[in-house]
């Protein structure tokens, strides 16, 4: 039988091939060649060799760990763990054994971690997280012990943080120590509640409490849980309370918790030095015209690390309606929020933050002028009522100095006031200090460098270039540089060490020009105008920039926003907010979370103006 295939033509004769010697050389005759490569290759080969690895075939190191074998090829363990690698290719002993004992790592860890060399996958979770991660770090797979922070990092709780932060730090986990502890200071209350804390020894307890960072919606928290801690184990820890209330900012207390509360406990009575922090915070709260001179760590408010600022645009005016709504600007989200509405509505109104507290002064409700005060606590997106001003007050001027709450100027519903009064929160009264040399309604306030300027403003017959200056300490006003231009419901607000006037009324028309105070030379220089023209609007800084919030054109109330960068010296728009209000009131907070969980509806009501 013959064969079909009677004649074989040569490689040669289809690839233009050449023989040689040992081989053959191919000529691509198009000068083109294929290149293949297989996305599988890695994956296919690591499957067979794990499949290999658990029929035991060409493994050469069994691991022993506890009871436990675990048989493995060295070049896998070596290519993905600098731990193996060092132990298989220097001149260890282990790299000429077939066996190797470790010590101090799970034996169910080592295997999972084992398994990964070979797969590229494991699984993380709460039943193996706590010995896989020390297993990682030994072995240096970088990539699991990153898992396992991760893990751990998003299940951070106010019951377990403490054990998280304690447990990254025994295994030098850095990022995640850092966030577990800005975890602890953010949620202070709740941590100060659990066993966890009870728990801690001395150190960490005065760590916590001293921060400048911790998140307390009061100091009278603080003090609390510092309480808790010691009457926990009261016999081995009440010598510590010396030290601990040293850390507690008692100036910072109500009046009638300070009293109540902290002159009555019998473990702060008992030691001297207690007495003498206890003096301390009864003189600051006793001489409030002190307080700049009485400033030391205990007197400085905690802010929360991780907070932003949060503009808010307080009641106000516009057409025929007067506004005890809210809403707040969020400058992460670029975004406008409702929040709370006032009890009252409140056009001409003075606005100022102190800690984490927004407080509405005086104004108007389309009937009279106020007296009347309430404040806005942004955990509870509420408002409450506050102790009234002695006197009736809309188109007045306030800042806050020190922690304490200013109301200067403005109109009475008879007359302008020259009158001026200061609240104190932490006792929860009123006090008149020295009047102005002028009357001044339509009157701004800003304070820098310890003391409050009183700018511009109306005094019944003519818009005001002037302005004064009132030191605390001394309680007298000081008339400083005039103006460039006459202002009555201006925005005045403090950036950079100078003070700023905005826009306002000159008597003849509604200005956009801008003009700004050095008090180190007592001179004032003019600044790039607003892009509009505005009055009876509100001026804050926040994050570096200036914010001319709302007002009115004269012609019509106004919901626009810009803003001003004192680097370019240029005014850009900014989101509008979603109603118009002229006769605004602006201040800003700094928040951890915002907006709040729940904002009330809005529920759009007018009074005639």
């Amino acid at each position: 039988m013959t064969s079909s295939f009677t004649h074989i033509q040569p490689l040669s004769y289809f690839f233009g091939c050449t023989m040689m010697e040992g081989g053959m050389q191919l000529i691509n005759r198009d000068g083109h060649s294929i290149s293949h490569n297989s996305k599988r290759h890695y994956h296919d080969s690591f499957v067979s060799m794990n499949r290999m690895r658990q029929r035991g075939l060409l493994c050469d190191i069994v691991l022993h760990v506890s009871n436990k074998e675990i048989k493995a090829h060295k070049v896998v363990l070596a290519s993905c763990s600098p731990y193996f690698h060092a132990m298989f290719t220097n001149e260890m002993s282990e790299s000429r054994q077939t066996h190797v004992t470790l010590h101090d790592i799970d034996p169910q860890a080592l295997e999972q971690l084992i398994q990964y060399a070979y797969t590229a996958e494991i699984v993380v979770g709460e039943g193996n997280v706590q010995t896989l991660l020390p297993a990682a770090s030994l072995l240096q797979l970088n990539g699991v012990r990153d898992a396992c922070c991760k893990f751990l990092l998003s299940q951070l709780d106010p019951s377990n943080c403490l054990g998280i932060r304690g447990f990254a730090d025994t295994h030098s986990c850095s990022d995640l120590l850092k966030s577990a502890h800005k975890y602890v200071l953010q949620h202070f209350v709740e941590v100060s509640k659990t066993e966890e804390f009870m728990l801690l020894p001395l150190k960490q307890v005065l760590d916590l409490i001293s921060s400048d960072n911790l998140n307390v919606p009061s100091e009278e928290e603080v003090y609390r849980a510092v309480l808790s801690w010691v009457k926990h184990d009261i016999d081995g820890r009440r010598q510590h309370v010396p030290w601990l209330m040293k850390c507690v900012r008692l100036p910072l207390l109500r009046r009638d918790f300070l009293m109540s509360n902290v002159d009555t406990e019998l473990l702060v009575r008992h030691h001297s030095e207690c007495k003498d922090l206890l003096i301390e915070a009864l003189k600051y709260h006793l001489m409030p015209e002190q307080r700049g001179v009485l400033s030391n760590s205990r007197t400085r408010p905690r802010r929360c690390e991780g907070a932003s600022p949060v503009l808010f645009a307080v009641g106000g005016g516009s057409l025929f309606a007067i506004h005890g709504d809210c809403e707040a600007y969020d400058t992460r989200t670029d975004r406008w929020h409702m929040v709370a509405s006032m009890s009252t509505r409140r056009a001409r109104v003075g606005v100022a933050a102190i800690g984490n507290r927004l407080y509405a002064v005086g104004g108007y409700d389309g009937t009279s002028d106020l007296a009347t005060v309430e404040s806005y606590d942004p955990i509870s997106n509420a408002w409450q009522p506050e102790v009234s001003m002695g006197t009736r007050r809309s188109c007045l001027g306030v800042a806050v100095l020190h922690g304490l709450l200013y109301a200067a100027g403005g109109y009475d519903g008879a007359s302008c006031l020259n009158s001026a009064e200061r609240y104190d929160p932490l006792t929860s009264t009123w006090t008149s200090i020295a009047a102005m040399s002028t009357r001044r309604r339509y009157v701004r306030v800003a304070t820098l460098d310890g003391s409050m300027y009183a700018v511009g403003g109306y005094d019944s017959s003519s818009h005001l270039a002037t302005v004064e200056k009132y030191d605390p300490q001394s309680n007298t006003w000081t008339a400083i540089a005039n103006m460039l231009s006459r202002r009555s419901s201006a925005g005045v607000a403090v950036l950079d060490g100078m003070l700023y006037v905005a826009g306002g009324n000159d008597g003849t028309s509604c200005l956009n020009s801008v003009e700004r105070f050095n008090p180190k030379t007592n001179t004032w220089e003019g600044v790039a105008p607003m892009n509009i023209r505005r009055s009876t609007h509100d001026l804050v800084a926040m994050d570096g920039w200036l914010y001319a919030v709302g007002g009115n054109d004269g012609s019509s109330s106004l919901n626009s926003i810009e803003k001003y960068n004192p680097r370019s010296n240029k005014w850009v728009a900014a989101s509008c907010m979603f109603t118009r209000r002229s006769s605004v009131g602006v201040a800003v907070l700094e928040l951890l979370n915002f907006p709040p969980p729940s904002s009330p509806t809005l529920s759009v009501s007018s009074t005639s103006l």
